[in-house]
């Protein structure tokens, strides 16, 4: 069984998502997440939150267990560019091209489910479960919070940087005005 999930329209460019989509692509679903969480790159993150999606799709929506389940396919495609202007010199304009993408990630199961079951039956066949099935959940639950302390980890790496960034151009701006007043 195939599962999907999609993100459309994302303003990231394609060849940069790509980087990021082929380095996990061959791995196990938990060592992409994990893998997703140190890579020091704005991509990753939608990458990792396409991934959970599609992780959420089948466990909700099919009653799968995420031990079960394997990455089959990630692709990154172009979307549509939003064409802006840049005024350059002497009247005239250059045009910018503000490239969008699609991501979709395909997970499928490890071995043949024979049968869907709706979510009541998934439900009461956990309530009662045996010893296995609860250790089940746990694993779930390992992931979404390795998934979690990445996203985390990665919006602290990606404030520290913009802080640097900032506190660096408030230091060229000092510089430059100190060099004009001479």
């Amino acid at each position: 069984m195939i599962i999907k999930a999609e993100q459309k329209n994302t303003r990231q460019t394609s060849r940069k998502v790509r980087l990021v989509a082929d380095v996990v692509k061959k791995m196990s679903l938990v060592d992409a997440i994990n893998h997703l969480a140190v890579i020091n790159r704005k991509s990753s993150l939608l990458v990792l939150k396409v991934l959970r999606q599609a992780v959420a799709n089948a466990t909700n929506n099919f009653g799968l267990v995420v031990s079960d389940l394997e990455i089959d396919n990630i692709l990154v495609n172009d979307g549509p560019a939003l064409k802006r202007w840049r005024a350059v010199s002497r009247g005239r304009a250059h045009t910018i091209l503000k490239r969008t993408c699609h991501v979709r990630v395909d997970l499928r199961t490890k071995k043949e489910v024979k049968s869907v079951k709706p979510k009541a039956e998934v439900k009461e066949e956990v309530k009662v479960s045996s010893e296995e099935t609860k250790a089940e959940p746990e694993v779930k639950k390992e992931v979404v919070k390795k998934s979690r302390e990445a996203i985390k980890l990665d919006r602290t790496k990606s404030k520290a940087v913009k802080m640097q960034s900032s506190k660096g151009q408030a230091s060229k701006l000092i510089q430059s005005q100190k060099k004009g007043s001479k």
